[in-house]
């Protein structure tokens, strides 16, 4: 009936016949089943990324103090008893003998040794005042170094290690890491007035001392996080100088306490022996010495703990 009045209209025919054709295409398709509904998934938890962490790295810097330097060398065998091996080392004057030493492979045990079979006679050889520039040359002290780490240079050692001296003519300190590491030491220990200068490169360079009693700035600067100074400067109130050569060092000490304890400030950790009446070129007390490094160092170990127990993202 409804496609008999579609034939009425113009163009009925033809919209009679689509209108068919779409009732028999419903007509063919099948009834759709419902659609199933999806089964909640229980999420994976969320693990978040693992940090990879590392100890921070350990910066030994060793001040300077002539037959005080001893001191240093209990220091080291107690970090050795516990474990703790500092990843780089930086020194000044005797801080840098003990450094390059212990640098080059020598443990505290076999510094220790050396310590006591030291003769002063290895060290010193007496320059005339009317032609030299230091009641000392050096150059037996170099010697000693050389012969004691095989020649080996600075750049060849076990650990990192920068001995710091200072420029004679622009007053700045320059950290050698490079290079005749017996030159550099012998450098570094010219105090002026006991050693004579010593030219490296068409410059000289006298005591580390005078520009950084302990190199806690370039123990950083050479890539140490923590940094354990050594400080075994003497004070006036401590020590009583009985000798000319022991004049000489209490007043280079002197000169360097305001440096020193700027310097000092920087540090993370400060170790100082009690060496209370020990003067600088009071080879005699080198037992004693090496005990009040020891002493000092187990007295601060609990705080360099806490301190290498905070890690680093590598």
């Amino acid at each position: 009936m409804i496609l008999k009045r579609f034939q009425w209209f113009p163009g009925g025919r033809a919209w009679a016949c689509a209108l068919a054709l779409l009732l028999t295409g419903c007509a063919l398709v099948p009834p759709q089943a419902p659609d199933r509904p999806v089964p909640p998934v229980v999420a994976e938890p969320v693990v978040p990324p693992v940090t990879l962490t590392r100890p921070p790295r350990l910066g030994l810097a060793l001040g300077g103090g002539a037959a005080r330097g001893f001191a240093h060398i209990g220091v080291i065998q107690e970090l050795e008893r516990v474990g703790i091996r500092p990843d780089l080392l930086a020194g000044t004057s005797a801080g840098s003998l003990v450094a390059t030493f212990y640098a080059s492979g020598l443990p505290g045990k076999e510094l220790e040794r050396l310590a006591l079979r030291m003769q002063e006679a290895e060290i010193a050889d007496w320059s005339l005042p009317i032609l030299g520039r230091g009641l000392l040359r050096g150059e037996a002290l170099a010697r000693y170094v050389r012969r004691t780490i095989d020649g080996k240079l600075l750049e060849d050692m076990a650990l990192p290690v920068g001995v710091l001296a200072t420029d004679l003519h622009t007053g700045r300190g320059v950290l050698f890491r490079r290079g005749d590491a017996a030159l550099a030491v012998r450098a570094s220990s010219a105090v002026p007035g006991v050693f004579a200068p010593v030219k490296i490169g068409g410059t000289e360079y006298v005591d580390g001392g005078l520009t950084a009693p302990v190199p806690v700035r370039q123990a950083r600067e050479m890539g140490a996080e923590i940094v354990l100074a050594v400080d075994i400067s003497a004070t006036p109130e401590t020590n009583a100088a009985t000798g000319n050569l022991d004049v000489l060092l209490q007043t280079f000490a002197i000169m360097g306490q305001s440096i020193n304890r700027h310097e000092l400030a920087t540090a993370d950790l400060v170790v100082r022996p009690v060496l209370n009446g020990m003067g600088g070129a009071d080879f005699s007390s080198r037992e004693r010495a090496i005990e009040a490094g020891r002493e000092a160092m187990r007295a601060a170990l609990p705080r360099l703990n806490a301190l290498l127990a905070q890690r680093r993202p590598l």
